[in-house]
């Protein structure tokens, strides 16, 4: 059965350190391939900010073109809005059952698990990779199929990157240049474009 790691996120803008990340699961656990998984609507996030998913899309495909284990996913662009994950998960059960997916999150979201969308039949049918994050508070690691898995401590972040521009600061090696190149054409995440 192939492995499927389910990487959730809006990617508003994807950034080296996802692509970081995805790498180090390849290295430290036995997933055949990860889907970067552009959520339309956050439950958690505001809206506001947010560039168009076709867009988010778009540049995920660009970051992670060239590697064949690595695919941009739009599976929730189809779904009812906003994205919880559990609805994402007994999608793909229904319509790839021949996969196992694995949900992948940050240190910082495991402590708001329990509040998450039928949160005891996510944690008893799927199976959670866990990587650190920076000043992730003490989280609970008995929690059914939740498995830690090194990787490196990222410290970058979308919101980051959008106050970088914001601010008029270089994003150069935070992302890579083919998704630099959309955001700076497109004048994206800037306070006053100039169209």
């Amino acid at each position: 059965m192939k492995k499927i790691g389910l990487f959730f996120g809006s990617f508003n803008p994807v950034h080296v350190g996802h692509l970081i990340l995805a790498e180090s699961m390849f290295k430290h656990t036995e997933l055949d391939e990860i889907w970067m998984v552009i959520s339309p609507q956050n439950p958690f996030k505001a809206k506001k900010g947010l560039l168009d998913h076709h867009l988010r899309l778009k540049m995920v495909k660009l970051a992670t073109k060239g590697n064949k284990r690595i695919k941009a996913s739009d599976v929730e662009f189809g779904l009812p809005k906003p994205s919880y994950t559990i609805d994402t998960l007994r999608h793909l059960k229904k319509t790839q059952p021949e996969k196992q997916f694995i949900v992948i999150i940050g240190e910082d979201n495991l402590k708001g698990l329990p509040n998450w969308k039928d949160s005891e039949e996510l944690l008893r049918e799927y199976v959670f990779y866990v990587y650190p994050r920076l000043g992730a508070e003490q989280v609970d690691w008995s929690l059914p199929n939740v498995n830690r898995v090194e990787a490196p401590i990222i410290g970058i972040s979308s919101t980051q990157i959008r106050n970088r521009i914001e601010n008029g600061d270089s994003i150069r090696y935070f992302v890579v240049n083919k998704v630099r190149k959309i955001i700076e054409e497109g004048e994206f995440y800037k306070k006053n474009p100039q169209h």
